[in-house]
Order: structure tokens, then sequence, then C-alpha cells
């Protein structure tokens, strides 16, 4: 094969030099119009993980570049003028400038034909190249090539809001450190490194005000290097920043829908930008040059093979990480939310930012870290509820109270709908259901959404409360998880509204009735598909009085069946949050247009809820924060739709997202939702639970930990397993509180086998550690 290569960035050259050096026949020819020696930036960084695919795809290479390294095992984090050492996690720096120089040296001796200050003319690229068989777009972040055929790479470009800029010092440092500063000006993280002997990378990012506020628009290079001096003078300990081409920028977030336009193939920066800040995009690039390497050479000569194999290989593992990078850029773009955690709170999220790191993952690498992060969670709780006589429970077992309610711990049964109710009447599978649950071991046990009229359900098999023998049956419910466990119990009650008189959802989902279909309401005349479900009449003055007064009722009859906690349903498109979104609300009156607005009825149903339920009770309204579509719900909507709700009395705010239109677009990942309970109660100041893709207790405690929620619920975990908390609570060493007397001969052997598997995994997590080199540990 003939094999073009435009770019001779490390993802170019590394490409080149593997494939050239398991086929010498291939003629393959890098084209850069740089000279051979230009480099931009300073240092670049890998982690363990990443030098020992290194060394398994080219050992001549990684030995080369292997006395080049500059090695640490710590991550330190300076604040406030504290200095935080996290450490086993193993990274390595190396000059930006060294790796071209050896790479380009491989190349060369496999026989790869390198023209350096060679400009190619993009727009006749393919007949320039007409005798190559496949061309490969290496041209970086701002590629030539990508731009030209966009619509064929179904490219997508955002630009970031957070600014930086790349400088270089002689400041030695022995880790990778991160030092935050505030100044009146606003706020800094300078993420640094050493690369080489007498050389560091600080890469210097800031937040849009402070970029304003400053004045760097208005500076040249040689003055902005002069200011950040000024603002990093303690750290810089009287080294200077170096600069190289250290214009301010602001990230561009790249994406591909296809990663091949004809026999152009796109690698590198070019086709996909991970963040920085959670490692260089030379990883991401010479990750990928070794999968397109592997393509070509397990499908020679046949290039749709080739293409196929590439995305096959790639795709989900660079998406993996691009979705790891979004999340983490975020947390630095968010920088001012974060200042006022606590010491190792701050520290804990940090490292815990992009969601890979978790509460055992931490332990692992850093018990002593994790220790002081346990030690100040433990200070930060009231008296009554920090463990005594020298037990660790982790966060997830500490107790929370809420009014008068108290829970033993931190981990929540979500809502899960059940479709086994008949006439609205709960029936044995709900007693066994969530009698189980009760006895799991989790601290709250909710309902699914219960309806408070008739025509308020999604199908004929959801549940209700608006006659006697549906509350005689909670009653029933909540009277034996009370008597058999330490679990609360929380009625959750919502009106299906648009998304109402549907059919169980076996036969499709959100379709309507064949026959017996009842009228829908909503708040605008919007059905929810289009041509499938009815239009549902705007509730006027008297319908929203009607339903208030049900969802009264309702309320009612939960306090006296003795439900320990309520919840308005207020998420997932039913009707009281089809009035909050802006999708589903097109009101000209007072309950439309503006959030405030659009928050005025359910607020006034919230309202007249908590006025009939018993004052030592708590109350809590679930949000969908995100619509996943555009023009629905933003970040200033969901502040004021929050502050509305905290200020009508609600004690917790239930963060979800989604199911607002059926044209949404989530954006699917562990823990996706976390987010924006973290937003509310930071921002809004009010306690909030969060739920979504939360499968392990380990991702609990970080949650916790970190400051982003103040309870956790899961919904499918404990659909496969009742006893979820349980498992968790041996698995840390903890005796559950609500163990049933009937299963407490259990206890003892559950604690055992659960010591036993975590010395096993433990054992195992140690042995397949990627390998150590060479670290010394920071001071």
């Amino acid at each position: 094969m003939k094999i073009t290569v435009i770019g001779g960035g490390p993802g170019g050259l590394y490409f080149a030099l593997l494939t050239k050096k398991a086929r010498p026949d291939f003629d393959i020819e890098i084209f850069e119009q740089n000279k051979a020696n230009d480099t931009f930036g300073f240092g670049v960084v890998f982690s363990d993980e990443t030098l020992d695919e290194f060394f398994a795809a080219d050992p001549e290479s990684y030995d080369l570049i292997r006395d080049q390294f500059a090695y640490w095992q710590d991550i330190v984090v300076e604040k406030d003028g504290e200095r935080t050492i996290i450490g086993g996690n193993g990274f390595a720096g190396c000059s930006r400038f060294t790796l071209l120089e050896i790479l380009q040296k491989r190349c060369s001796q496999v026989g790869v034909k390198l023209n350096f200050e060679t400009a190619v003319d993009i727009d006749n690229l393919e007949a320039q190249f007409s005798g190559s068989d496949m061309i490969i777009a290496a041209d970086g972040i701002g590629s030539r090539i990508r731009e030209k055929y966009a619509d064929g790479f179904e490219r997508s470009v955002e630009n970031r809001r957070n600014h930086f800029t790349w400088m270089g010092s002689t400041k030695p440092l022995d880790a990778f450190t991160f030092f935050f500063k505030e100044i009146p000006e606003g706020h800094f993280c300078a993420h640094t490194y050493q690369y080489e002997e007498g050389r560091s990378t600080w890469v210097i990012e800031c937040t849009p005000e402070t970029f304003q506020n400053c004045g760097f628009a208005g500076m040249s290079e040689e003055e902005s290097a002069r200011f950040l001096e000024g603002v990093f003078a303690d750290e810089l300990a009287g080294h200077g920043l170096i600069i190289n081409r250290s214009i301010w920028r602001q990230f561009p977030r790249v994406r591909c829908g296809r990663w091949n336009v004809g026999k152009i193939a796109i690698l590198g920066d070019a086709k996909a930008s991970a963040h920085w800040s959670i490692g260089s995009g030379t990883k991401l690039a010479m990750e990928c040059a070794i999968g397109l390497s592997e393509a070509v050479l397990e499908n020679a000569g046949d290039v749709p093979a080739v293409m196929a194999a590439y995305e096959d290989k790639r795709r989900t593992p660079v998406e993996i990480i691009q979705h790891a990078a979004d999340v983490s850029l975020r947390w630095f773009e968010n920088m001012p939310r974060h200042w006022k955690l606590r010491r190792y709170e701050f520290a804990f999220s940090l490292m815990s930012r992009s969601k890979s790191i978790t509460w055992d993952n931490v332990d692992l690498r850093d018990p002593e870290f994790l220790r002081r992060v346990e030690d100040e969670y433990y200070a930060s709780l009231p008296t009554d509820a920090r463990p005594a006589n020298g037990k660790r429970p982790t966060p997830m077992f500490t107790p929370y109270s809420l009014r008068g309610m108290t829970l033993s711990n931190r981990v929540v049964v979500a809502p899960m709908a059940q479709y086994s109710a008949v006439d609205g009447m709960p029936t044995d599978w709900h007693r066994v259901h969530l009698g189980a649950r009760g006895l799991g071991g989790a601290g709250l046990v909710f309902t699914e959404m219960t309806c408070p009229a008739p025509d308020a359900r999604i199908t004929d098999h959801c549940p209700g409360l608006w006659n006697d023998a549906q509350e005689r049956a909670w009653k029933d419910i909540v009277d034996f998880i009370h008597e058999n466990s330490g679990a609360k119990v929380c009625m959750q009650l919502g009106h299906a509204g648009r998304k109402g008189s549907s059919k169980h959802p076996k036969h499709g989902s959100d379709l309507p009735k064949d026959e017996g279909n009842w009228p829908l309401v909503s708040a605008s005349a919007i059905p929810f598909k289009e041509g499938v479900n009815a239009v549902p009449e705007a509730l006027d003055r008297d319908g929203m009085d009607r339903v208030k007064a049900e969802f009264v009722d309702a309320t009612e009859r939960a306090g006296r069946a003795g439900f320990d906690m309520i919840e308005l349903h207020g998420a997932h498109g039913y009707l009281i949050a089809s009035f909050l979104s802006p999708l589903t609300n097109t009101r000209d009156d007072a309950y439309g247009g503006s959030a405030a607005n659009r928050a005025r009825y359910p607020v006034e149903v919230f309202e007249a809820m908590r006025a009939v339920w018993p004052a030592d009770r708590p109350m809590s309204v679930r949000l969908s924060a995100w619509d996943w579509a555009e023009g629905g719900m933003n970040w200033d909507d969901l502040r004021v739709i929050s502050e509305a709700f905290k200020n009508a009395g609600a004690d917790l705010i239930d963060v979800s997202s989604g199911q607002t239109v059926p044209h949404q677009k989530p954006v699917y990942g562990r823990m996706y939702q976390v987010p924006f309970s973290e937003f509310i109660r930071h921002e809004v100041g009010t306690p909030t639970m969060t739920v979504g893709a939360i499968t392990k207790p380990e991702q609990i405690n970080m949650i916790l930990a970190a400051g982003r929620a103040d309870l956790v619920a899961l919904a499918r975990p404990h659909l496969n397993d009742p006893a979820f908390t349980r498992m968790a609570a041996a698995h840390y060493g903890v005796t559950d509180p609500h163990w049933p007397i009937q299963y407490s001969t259990g206890v003892g052997q559950m604690l055992r086998e659960a010591e036993k598997e975590n010395d096993k995994a433990r054992e195992t997590a140690l042995k397949l550690r990627p390998a150590r080199r060479h670290y010394v540990k920071a001071k």
C-alpha cells in the first residue's frame, strides 16, 4: 500500500513508524509544513497504563524515550497555603521536542519518507496524492483537511468557556501539581509538571470573568507571562515563565461523526480532542495511531475494511475518554463553585471529577489520603451523627436528618414503576417488592409514582391514593416496613398529564390505549408524540384548582397511612413538569414565559401539599434538571426553579433529567446526572438527592465525599438485588442496624465472605497495576 500522512505530530509519526516497521514493503510518506526541530508547547504527560501500551507497540522507541522521562507518583493540590498530596497515581512527563525527535529518528530507521517545510495544497489534496491508497489527516486540532471535508466527517467544534495559555518554567517540581489561586480579579488554576531536568510545563487557565477582569485580551504573550508571574509568585519561587506561542485560547471540543471521507482517514486532535486536564491529546493521538495501524495491517489493500476496523477498534475508547474529559473540564469551568469546599473535600472532588476514580480506587492508591478525607467528612457531621467508638462506616453509612426524620444511611431505593396495580390498588406485588427492599438495608424506600386521581395515572396499572381502600393498602405496606426494618418510606405523588391514558409499557412506550381513554391535561395543548398521543387540554384556573385539591387530598391520606416523607413528582414530562419546561409550556398568562412564571403553579401545588403535611415530616420535589433537547431547561432556569421550591419549604430536591420530549438526546454515562445535583446543592444551597447510572457502593461514597449530593438513589441495582445495601455494608465491614432478627444468623458469614472477597480483589488489582517506574515521593 502507498500511504500519505499529512502532519508530522506524534500521532502521524507513530502511525507511520508502526505500520512501516510491520510492512517494510509499504510506501509511507509524511508531509509536515514546519521544520523538523519546530515544536510548540513544552511537555507531554503519560500515565503508566499508556506507557505499557507504547512499550508493547514499539519497544525500541519506548527505550529511546524512557531515559528522557521525568517520573512521579503523586498529585499535589496547593490551595490557600495548604499542600495536599495524593499518592499512588503513576505518571511520566517528557519534552514534546524530544518525543518528536525520537519518533522522527525511528521513522527514518524503518524507512518512512519524511518531508519537512512542505506545504500541502489542501484544496487539491486528492489530486496531488491520487496515487496514494490512503491519506491520513493528522494535521492537528486546527486541521485544514477536517475543515475542508467538515460535512463528510460530520464535524462539530465547540469552544469551551475557560481561557488557557501553555507556558513553561525552570521551576523544579516533584509531582504533578495543581496550583489554585484567587486574586481580586478572579480564579486561576495552573496545571504543572516537570518533563525534564530544569524544565516544567505550566498550563494556566482561568474563568471568562477572570480573563476579562485581568485584561488578558489586550496583552502580548510577554505581558501575560509577567502578569502571571505575579499571580504565581509564591509558587514559582523566583523562577520565571517561558513563552512559546503561549497565546490565550479556549479549548476546542472537536467531534467527528465519521472518521473517513473516501480514502482520507482522520487521526489525532484533528479527529477528536480530549481536554488536557485528564491527560494530553498526545496520548489519545498515539493510542489511535496504534489502532489505525492495526486496522491497516489486518486489512491491507482493502481501504473500506481498514476504515471500518479503525472505527470499530477506537470509537468507543475515544468516546469514553472524551466524555471523561468533558466532565473534567467542566469541573475547572466551575472553579468558583468548588472554592468553598473543605480542604480534603476539595482535593477529593478534584481527583474524582471525571468519575473514573472512586472511593475504593483512591483507597488502593493512597489509603492515608482517603483516611483524611473520611475524617474531615465525619467531623463535618452534626455531633450526634458522627461515628462513635472509632468506627469508620464510610460516608454512605452515616445518618442523615431532614426535619424530624433521621435516616440510618444515605442509600435510597429510587421510585421504580411496576405497573402492577389493579384499579389503583397496590397489590401483593407491591407489598413484596417494597417490603423486600425495606428489609434490604437502605435508609429510605420510595414508592413508585402514585396518582391522586384515576385520570392522573399513566396506565390502568398504576397505583393511586384517592380512596380509603388504597389508603389502607398503603398503610399495611408502610407498617410492614416499619415493623421489620429501620427503613423510612416516602410516598411519591404525581400526575401523568399529557403522558397519561397509555398502554402497559410491554406493548410499547407511551402509546395510547386502544379504548377507554380519558381526557388528558397539560400546561399547554401539545401532545407528547405528534400524531400518536391525544392533544391535551391546557389547564385553566378551574382545572388547576381541581388538580391541586386532588394532590392535597392524597397528601392527607399519605400522612394517615404513616409515610415518613412525601415527594411531588415534577419531572419526566408529567403534568407538574410540563409547567416547568419551556418545551412544554407555551402559555402567555402568569404561568408561562419566564422560569419564575413557569414554576408558579408547581409551587402552588407544593405549598398546598406542604400546608397539610405534618410539620415534622420532610417533603421533597423531583425535578428534571435538563431536557436534553434544544431550547429546553438551562442552568439559569434550574437555579430559579430550585430556589422557588427551596423558598416554598422543600427539604430536599430529587434531581433527575430528561423524558420531557420524545426527541431528547441524553448523554449517558456513569453517574451522568450527578453534575445537576452538585449544581443545585452548591449554587442554590439546598440538600439534594442524585440518581442515574449509579451502580456501585464506591460510587455512592465518592459522590457523598466530594459534596455532590446528600442522598444517593439507585433503581436498577435494587431491582437486581433488594439487599444491595446489606452487601455494601458487608463490603465496608459495617454491621447494618437494619438486619431483621430473622436474618441475623447470616450477618457473620456475610462479613467474613466480604472480607475474603475484598482481599482477593485487592490482590488482583495490585497484580494488574501497570509497572511502576523510578518514582520519587513528593514532600
